[in-house]
């Protein structure tokens, strides 16, 4: 019998956000771009910080759910004793769901502050990287949670071990 996966915390990371750019009703669901800003991202021996120019593209399939697709760039600072490079980056796609009632959800949309605990928000992560000393998270499996604020949504990564 294999073992229950585990979970070991990887990183948190505080993602500033833009105005949504409303696309409006299509054929999928109502779609939207969020600008990603920049922000700051801090795990167990290393940070950096969140590059302008990413976006989240969110698909808000019922008045309750929406999925999100959110694509951005870490630009990781050294720290005494570290084998990281100032300057190295790692490409983040990150997919999400996001459920919560459908008033919740309007007020999300319009960028109120909402009680984090109506919102399930469960994240998966995927790596891009070319520093040596990162690699390794290239070959893991993440998983994470998610809090929107009116301004930034802040996550936290779980590597599952």
């Amino acid at each position: 019998m294999q073992k229950t996966p585990k979970l070991k915390y990887f990183a948190t990371l505080n993602v500033a956000v833009g105005l949504p750019q409303e696309i409006g009703v299509s054929l999928h669901g109502e779609r939207r771009v969020i600008p990603i800003l920049g922000g700051t991202a801090q795990g167990e021996g290393w940070k950096g910080n969140i590059l302008n120019g990413g976006a989240d593209y969110q698909l808000i399939l019922t008045p309750r759910m929406a999925h999100l697709d959110a694509h951005y760039v870490i630009e990781l600072e050294s720290e005494l004793e570290s084998e990281l490079d100032n300057g190295e980056r790692i490409y983040i796609h990150n997919k999400a769901i996001r459920v919560a009632s459908a008033e919740v959800t309007k007020k999300l949309k319009i960028s109120k502050a909402v009680d984090p605990e109506l919102i399930y928000f469960r994240c998966h992560p995927t790596f891009e990287t070319s520093s040596s000393a990162m690699q390794w998270i290239t070959e893991r499996v993440f998983v994470g949670t998610g809090v929107r604020r009116p301004d930034s949504v802040e996550l936290q990564f779980f590597e599952i071990l």
